[in-house]
């Protein structure tokens, strides 16, 4: 059964930003969650480096979720190493060598000397279960969202020490898993190609711990911009008969 708590928290979300995509709830397990399916996509075959997975990256499970939950396994992400690196599942040692990451350094769109700085989730866990928040039970680890432009600024008008990131997208989940902290991420080249993401969306991760917390603030700014917004039209009707 869903969580009542997370029914009103996801229409809360939705409504306060405006949301056009449903909030996701992620979660990382040991433990696969009882009823939940597993995610089936065929794999295709492997690179001449071993890289396959069901999806072309982590990131793509963003947009498979959005009408349904399903768990992942490590295996499923596999294809994207930089995915497998901030989500736990691999070390830096054991993706080095792979082609997507020489790809990646000799096109120079990341350096060597910047992955360990990259934030990744800690633990090895066993799945990342995830699926639309007003479906799921307890609390998740993250709470994911889809952005425009004016929704990351009520975002940042809430919380005015917000981290925004950029590549790669996918660490902002281990942003707000590992050091409970909201961050947007105006996304990177490799996500947008391989989730077809709009060049207008960025993306947004909570802590599921602080959900109540950021929601209320989010509510209080957006009345503020309502407020300014008001404001800024009316004193701009003196400029429309000139």
């Amino acid at each position: 059964m869903p969580d009542q708590d997370n029914i009103r928290l996801a229409t809360d979300l939705v409504k306060s930003l405006g949301l056009q995509h449903p909030p996701l709830a992620i979660r990382f397990s040991q433990e696969p969650d009882p009823g939940t399916r597993p995610f089936t996509d065929d794999m295709p075959a492997p690179t001449e480096d071993g890289r396959t997975g069901r999806v072309p990256a982590g990131c793509v499970f963003w947009m498979k979720s959005e009408g349904r939950t399903f768990s992942t396994v490590a295996e499923d992400h596999a294809n994207c190493s930089v995915g497998s690196v901030t989500h736990g599942f691999k070390s830096l040692e054991e993706v080095g060598n792979n082609s997507d990451v020489g790809a990646l350094v000799g096109a120079g769109w990341v350096a060597p000397e910047m992955f360990p700085a990259i934030p990744v989730v800690k633990e090895r866990y066993r799945y990342v279960t995830y699926g639309p928040l007003q479906e799921s039970e307890g609390t998740p680890d993250v709470v994911f969202l889809r952005v425009n432009a004016k929704q990351a600024m009520n975002i940042s008008d809430a919380f005015p020490d917000l981290r925004f990131e950029g590549k790669p997208q996918c660490h902002i989940i281990a942003i707000a898993k590992e050091q409970q902290e909201v961050a947007i991420s105006v996304g990177c080249m490799l996500s947008r190609v391989r989730t077809g993401m709009p060049n207008t969306e960025m993306t947004c991760a909570i802590p599921g711990a602080r959900l109540a917390e950021v929601i209320q603030q989010i509510k209080t700014t957006t009345v503020i911009d309502d407020t300014v917004a008001n404001y800024a039209s009316e004193d701009s009707r003196r400029f429309e008969t000139h």
